[in-house]
């Protein structure tokens, strides 16, 4: 897993309540076996019309302004419905790092540090300034600062955010749960060893 520490980025706008997983990655498209290939449908069903093809100019992600976004801001709820870890994969295969949103549903917000995305809680008063300096600024974006715990707007307004002890070292180490395993490998070995000794 990639390591996240800071990121510079471009900022996209999801102006909705209660995304679920279903509108991040439509179940037609989970019939891969493979982590990978997702990306081009995140969000398909806003972001083409019903011909699944055109692009949907009414769609705020889809304007020119916000393409290259690696820095996603949303509203309260998001990745809500099923558990399905396809959503996250389809997050950062499209180019999301981090996601800032006032909440998220618990599954999700766990996938999200098992993919290397960075998921960032932040008051709904302050999303909603940031909504609209982002609207206000082409070009707008954020400076995530994960071992400072920080959010810094091109005004230099540094805005604090809590993450969990543990989830922070995963996510600044690239650690997923096998990386975890792994680095326990010499002691699995020798008990390996040992068991077929016995």
């Amino acid at each position: 897993m990639t390591p996240f520490t800071t990121l510079k980025g471009l900022v996209a706008p999801l102006d909705a309540q209660h995304v679920d997983t279903d509108q991040i990655i439509p179940k037609q498209f989970l019939k891969r076996v493979e982590r990978t290939g997702f990306g081009q449908f995140l969000f398909f069903d806003w972001r083409f019309k019903s011909d699944g093809k055109t692009v949907d100019p009414d769609f705020e992600p889809n304007q020119a302004r916000y393409q290259g976004a690696s820095v996603l801001l949303t509203r309260e709820n998001f990745g809500c419905g099923s558990s399905r870890e396809h959503a996250p994969w389809a997050i950062l295969e499209y180019g999301f790092r981090c996601i800032i949103a006032p909440s998220f549903a618990d599954i999700f917000y766990n996938n999200c540090f098992k993919n290397g995305i960075l998921p960032v809680v932040l008051p709904a008063d302050e999303v909603g300034k940031l909504f609209g300096e982002l609207r206000a600024t082409p070009g707008y974006q954020l400076a995530i600062d994960l071992p400072n715990q920080t959010v810094t707007t091109p005004a230099g307004r540094a805005i604090k955010f809590d993450v969990n002890a543990f989830r922070k070292h995963c996510l600044t180490n690239g650690l997923d749960d096998i990386g975890l395993t792994l680095q326990h490998e010499s002691k699995i070995t020798a008990y390996e060893k040992a068991l077929a000794a016995r």
